[in-house]
């Protein structure tokens, strides 16, 4: 996008002044995105209850999600190539009904494993015969 721009501005016989505002708006969709990005990662949250599991995240629509342990089909915890070298990993809760699925990304790898099992075994003492 930036080189389009630039681009355009030199297509157009744009000066320094043109050039200069181009960067600038550019650096600020940067800045802007970086801040969106950041706020996104802040948001998401969990906490675990004695009969649910409730997973929050959203910036400018904040979501709020109530799993409870006995409707839980199953718990997974994946991890990309690049989720794997930076450390982290990302827990997935499976329910029938697709609406209180619930994910909580970017747990350190050695606290993901753990949650799973620690979900898994709340899930299997409140089965509710699904």
């Amino acid at each position: 996008m930036g080189a389009l721009g630039a681009f355009l501005v030199w297509r157009n016989g744009g000066g320094a002044v043109a050039a200069a505002m181009w960067l600038a708006a550019l650096m600020l969709v940067v800045v802007l995105a970086g801040a969106m990005a950041e706020l996104g990662r802040r948001s998401f949250g969990y906490a675990e209850r004695g009969d649910d599991l409730i997973v929050t995240y959203g910036v400018l629509v904040k979501r709020l999600i109530v799993v409870p342990y006995g409707r839980m089909q199953f718990v997974d915890v994946t991890a990309g190539l690049l989720e794997r070298w930076m450390g982290i990993a990302t827990v997935r809760m499976h329910t029938a009904a697709a609406a209180t699925d619930a994910t909580i990304p970017g747990l350190p790898a050695a606290d993901a494993g753990p949650l799973r099992d620690r979900l898994a075994r709340k899930g299997e003492e409140r089965s509710m015969g699904l």
